[in-house]
Formats: C-alpha cells, sequence, structure tokens
C-alpha cells in the first residue's frame, strides 16, 4: 500500500512539473522523440550506479525484442545535446543491444526539478546500495531548499508546515532520524563509505565516523587494514569524543581499534613456516589450509581414542 502511495506522487510530481495547468486542462501531450545515444548524456554527479548485473541481462533482452517501453527523460542543453535525468540503465540496455536511438520525454526543466524528477524516479528501486541513497537524499534536501523550502536537518516542524525532510521521509517511507543519518555518510571519505556499502560497517558507527575530518578518517582506514577489523559503535563513539576534544591522533585511533571487542573472537594465526615443514610439497598452495584442517580432524580423533581406551 505504500509503495502504491509514493508511485502515486512521484506520477503527480512529474505531471505537475513537466506541464502547466493551462495544458493539462487543455489535454497537453508531451514531447516525445528518438534520440541518438551520442547525444545523450548522462545526469550530473548522478548517485545511481548503472550495473551490468543480471537484471540488466534481462532489460537488455527486453530492449532487444520489444525496444524501451517507458521513455526516458531528458533536458535539452545549449549545445544541442540533452542531459538524461531518468532512464541511465534504459540507455546502457540500449548501448548493450545494440540501438541507435532512445525514446525519451523532452522538457525544460530547471536543475532544481530535474534533480528532484531524478530521484524520484530511481529511488524505489530494491537494489539501492547506502551511498546511493546518502547522495540522492541530499541532492533532493538541497533542490527543495532551493525550491524555497526549509531543510534544516536539525530543527522540528513548527505548527502544520512540514520540514522538507519530513517531507521527503513521507515520500520514501524512512523516518527522518534515518534519512539525517544517510545525509551524514556523504561525510565519509570512499574507502570507509565502500565498507559501508559492502556491510562491513553499520549504520550507527558510520555516522559516528562521519564527524571526524578527513585526516583521521585516512587514519582509521590504515587502522583498519592493519587491525585488519572494523571499528564498533562503542569504539567510534570514543574516537569521535577524541575529536571533538581536539586529542584524536593516529596512535589513539590504532589504541582504540586494538581494543578487544566484547564479541570479538581470538584468532588463532599460525606462521607458515611453523607449518610448512608438515606439509609434504606435493601439495598445491591452494590445498594447504584443506590439509592442515584434515590433519587436525585426524588428531582429535586420535586422541578421543586415546581417551575412550584411558577410561575402560
Amino acid at each position: 500500500m505504500r509503495k502504491e502511495r509514493n508511485t502515486d506522487f512521484m506520477l503527480n510530481s512529474l505531471d505537475d512539473l513537466f506541464t502547466s495547468q493551462n495544458e493539462r486542462d487543455n489535454g497537453y501531450l508531451p514531447n516525445i522523440q528518438d534520440i541518438p545515444l551520442e547525444l545523450l548524456d548522462d545526469f550530473p554527479n548522478h548517485p545511481f550506479k548503472v550495473r551490468d548485473d543480471e537484471d540488466m541481462l534481462k532489460l537488455i533482452g527486453s530492449v532487444s525484442e520489444r525496444g524501451v517501453l517507458v521513455p526516458a527523460i531528458v533536458r535539452p542543453k545549449a549545445d544541442g545535446r540533452y542531459e538524461l535525468i531518468s532512464g541511465h540503465r534504459r540507455k546502457r540496455a540500449s548501448e548493450c543491444a545494440e540501438k541507435k536511438t532512445l525514446r525519451c520525454m523532452v522538457s525544460d526543466l530547471d536543475d532544481d526539478a530535474a534533480t528532484i524528477i531524478m530521484v524520484d524516479s530511481n529511488i524505489q528501486r530494491t537494489d539501492i546500495l547506502p551511498s546511493e541513497k546518502a547522495f540522492a537524499y541530499k541532492m533532493k534536501l538541497d533542490a527543495m531548499k532551493h525550491q524555497g523550502q526549509r531543510t534544516d536537518l536539525t530543527s522540528r516542524p513548527v505548527g502544520k508546515k512540514l520540514l522538507s525532510i519530513e517531507k521527503l521521509a513521507e515520500d520514501v517511507d524512512e523516518s527522518s532520524r534515518q534519512i539525517q543519518r544517510y545525509v551524514r555518510l556523504t561525510y565519509l571519505v570512499p574507502e570507509l563509505l565502500e565498507m559501508v556499502d559492502e556491510g562491513r560497517i553499520k549504520m550507527r558507527p558510520a555516522v559516528e565516523i562521519s564527524y571526524l575530518d578527513e585526516d583521521n578518517q585516512r587514519d582509521l582506514v590504515d587502522a583498519i587494514d592493519t587491525e585488519d577489523c572494523t571499528p564498533s559503535h562503542a569504539q567510534t563513539i570514543k574516537m569521535r569524543k577524541f575529536f571533538d576534544e581536539g586529542k584524536l591522533s593516529s596512535d589513539i585511533i590504532t589504541s582504540i581499534m586494538q581494543e578487544e571487542k566484547p564479541n570479538q573472537k581470538e584468532k588463532i594465526v599460525i606462521p607458515n613456516k611453523t607449518v610448512e615443514k608438515y606439509i609434504p610439497k606435493s601439495i598445491p598452495a591452494e590445498k594447504r589450509q584443506d590439509y592442515v584442517c584434515k590433519a587436525l580432524e585426524h588428531y582429535g580423533k586420535y586422541l578421543q581414542r586415546m581417551r575412550d581406551r584411558e577410561s575402560r
């Protein structure tokens, strides 16, 4: 039910942006054109990645057989080219299907209206990464601010007037606080943001890290590589406290990362030179771990047999 309401809102918004009330009253028909692919430029800082995954393969097959059923949305540029607002995946599929043109709806839109349409037409996808949501939410909030709506991320509504962040929360079915968290991710250096996308760093620790400056964040990246672990929420809170006091340094970050987490299991690290003399040279390198595990299994069974004999 929520998704249907969001879709209806998006369609109504697009209709309002593309046409005037007079045009809608007089049965205005949108400007649909088949535009050469080489004349289509991607939207600047487009936050949504176009992946050559299984879904793309299906889309390529559909475009090959039936063409593009839903027109992309573009706006004309001063140099005679067009800026793609919605339809980056359709463009990619058309290229892979060796099509020459892409069916597009052409409309004169200002930067803010184009940004809002770009976000609204992509945000309902189910496979969106945290980084994609982060930059998309920030771009839409900035556009709403330029359109004269309040986007103060820390304030609260007065009376019945909704802040733009609360309006966005309604549109995307997220809480205002969760949107704030996503926007904070845009302050992370690329290496840390990638770890968030991969699930190695969770949302709340990532938000705490986002308040550190770039130098401290890069020190943390180095500590993560050195210690081979990512920080817990408690550790990031401690780092932020040191940072707010002006005391955070690379040594302190390393010290915090070396603290054992409550759920951290002790690792067994055995140098290669310690075990390699017990492994036949005929065993390939990629099979040595399996050999060691099987040897330990047999040794465990041997110890159990010895205990059984002693208990008789």
